[in-house]
């Protein structure tokens, strides 16, 4: 190895880009190229397809001359590197005529010239990723892939191109690994990306990353982008890791960082979300202590939500406030993100309300110092139920098997509380009304079409209901204003208070409709990570089974009612508004879709 000490400096890029913008992603590169001309930087390293922005959909498919928008970005770009060298992703042209259209490549500017365009190698194609539908998988060539700068040789891999070394993996997707063929003709290693944030994501990456630095005995350089676009919320932490597989520099997590590194000293560390740092080592499990995992999840849930409002135009969030534990969540993220005097509560009463969430709603509200209204839909709800029960008798004298128990009267209810808040956002600019439905219930289709799932955004739709009781919890303890959310709330069973339960004579609760929460959102793990059948998990000891007494039967009943629900509520999982992606495995639209007409035996 040699000796690395030389003055010189490099700048991690950091940056937000916005998808498809072409102006705005060049702009912020020239403006943080001038900065490190200031500072008089060696290179400059911006995250992979910067100028196009990551996600790209189907943006390039439809809209072609994107990519020629980007090659004269490119030529405005180089005009500010004689002194420094940049390293940029854009999507390149393949001039075959065989092939995918473009290159996934990376742009290496030095002295007012494009010296090398490198190509990406492995191109992902599942969960949110479809490089393959557009590029064309590139041949690693190795001279390609080298840059020299002040004697020292960089490797450039592009993202994918890292993670398949065949040591880390117990199974490999490609049947070559660019860095394996290329550590042995470099120093360090570039590797230039756009890696979405979900659990468990930051353990592989760091891993993976240390691993093979020191196993080649070389530098490792990663630059990531930030914010969030759509579905996707990017986490930044751009690092550097030394040859011996040490992590020595660290840039912030999930904001834009203008991060300057020397590969000769130790460089600032700056901290993962709080609780990441315990479970560097952890094995895949189940487990409901969500603790080390709720910082990260609360930083990409806002900052989610900060993007997807300011990049479409947005500024405002109304939402219906229940008083129960989704709503409140929602409405705490809101505030966080958009500012507490551009959130609207909005409490929408029924005769099934009870006063304890009326309260709770209220003082949530004054809690957190956002905008709240009460609007009653007693008249709303009696007018639309006489106006269906006239329609509905003329329809039975030609179709004569109406339900005796239907879900009529609970639907009522919500899809006012929806009209309600989308008439609200249809008078007031730039405002978008919110989708409150958790993972959990829409798993099991425990959501209202048109009601509780109709939105312009649905910043829970990726957290289990288990992981939001613990998220409150911890917002109470960790925002500047703590207990702003009533432990009333906390503590409360979740119930829709759509309907009577017949037993009880109590409103309807959550789990007398589905079944404990603990045990469902481990079913849900279980089948996202494992791929589990009705009968693997039946032979499996749940962690809900250690601390309860479940017998066989009524293990079975719940899962099958889990699954044959599960078949029923696919076609809600298609009209559901965007929400981020923070699980390992997601039933967002971004990564997973199954076709609502499948008929799959989960037994085997």
């Amino acid at each position: 190895m040699k000796n690395l000490k030389f003055n010189s400096k490099i700048v991690l890029a950091q940056l937000n880009p916005i998808s498809g913008d072409v102006e705005y992603n060049k702009n912020k590169a020239i403006e943080n190229i001038k900065k490190a001309l200031e500072i008089n930087a060696d290179m400059i390293i911006f995250p992979e397809l910067f100028l196009l922005g990551y996600p790209i959909g189907d943006i390039l498919g439809r809209y072609p001359f994107v990519a020629s928008q980007c090659l004269k970005a490119l030529d405005e770009i180089k005009e500010y590197c004689e002194k420094i060298a940049v390293l940029i992703g854009y999507p390149e042209i393949n001039p075959n005529k065989t092939g995918k259209p473009y290159f996934n490549s990376i742009a290496y500017i030095k002295d007012k010239k494009i010296l090398k365009s490198i190509r990406k190698s492995l191109l992902p194609n599942y969960q949110e990723h479809n490089d393959y539908r557009y590029f064309e998988p590139c041949e690693i060539d190795i001279k390609e892939r080298i840059i020299e700068l002040n004697d020292i040789k960089f490797g450039v891999i592009v993202c994918e191109d890292g993670w398949n070394d065949f040591d880390f993996f117990e199974r490999n997707l490609y049947k070559k690994d660019p860095l394996k063929e290329l550590a042995s003709y470099i120093d360090v290693a570039i590797c230039p990306a756009s890696s979405p944030s979900r659990a468990k994501k930051e353990q592989l990456k760091h891993n993976m990353m240390s691993y093979v630095s020191e196993k080649y005995g070389i530098k490792y350089i990663y630059v990531n982008q930030t914010g969030a676009n759509d579905e996707l919320v990017y986490d930044g932490l751009s690092r550097v890791y030394d040859e011996k597989g040490t992590l020595s520099a660290m840039a912030k997590a999930f904001e834009e960082d203008f991060f300057v590194v020397n590969l000769s000293e130790k460089g600032k560390i700056n901290p993962l979300p709080k609780g990441l740092e315990l479970t560097l080592n952890s094995q895949k499990a189940f487990s409901l202590d969500h603790n080390p995992d709720l910082e990260r999840t609360y930083k990409a849930i806002v900052v989610a939500i900060k993007d997807y409002f300011s990049k479409n135009g947005f500024e405002r969030a109304v939402l219906g406030l229940s008083g129960g534990l989704d709503s409140t969540v929602c409405a705490v993220l809101l505030c966080d993100a958009l500012g507490a005097k551009n959130v609207y509560g909005i409490s929408m009463p029924s005769k099934l309300t009870s006063k304890e969430s009326k309260n709770d709603a209220q003082e949530l509200a004054q809690n957190l110092g956002i905008n709240f209204l009460t609007i009653p839909i007693k008249d709303m709800h009696q007018v639309i139920s006489d106006k269906f029960e006239n329609l509905f008798d003329n329809i039975s004298n030609n179709w004569c098997d109406r339900y005796t128990n239907s879900y009529t009267q609970d639907n009522i209810q919500a899809r006012s509380r929806s009209m309600i808040l989308w008439g609200i956002a249809n008078e007031f600019p730039k405002t978008l009304p919110i989708a409150t439905s958790d993972k959990s219930e829409l798993y099991m289709g425990y959501a209202t079409i048109n009601g509780d799932m109709s939105g312009g955004y649905a910043p829970i739709c990726d957290v289990v209901k288990t992981k939001l009781f613990a998220l409150a919890r911890w917002m109470n303890e960790n925002r500047s204003r703590k207990n702003a959310i009533p432990i009333s709330i906390i503590n409360k069973p979740p119930g829709a208070e759509l309907a009577i339960n017949p037993e009880t004579g109590r409103a309807l609760l959550a789990e007398e409709a589905l079944m404990p929460y603990e045990f469902l959102d481990e079913v849900i793990w279980r089948l996202e990570n494992y791929n589990q059948s009705i009968d693997s998990m039946m032979k499996d000891e749940f962690l809900y089974e250690k601390k309860n007494n479940l017998d066989k039967t009524k293990k079975s009943e719940w899962l099958n009612k889990f699954f044959k629900r599960l078949n029923t509520a696919l076609y809600k999982w298609y009209i559901l508004p965007p929400g981020p992606v923070i699980d390992a495995r997601s039933i967002n639209k971004a990564e997973y879709r199954q076709p609502v007409i499948s008929n799959i035996s989960y037994l085997k």
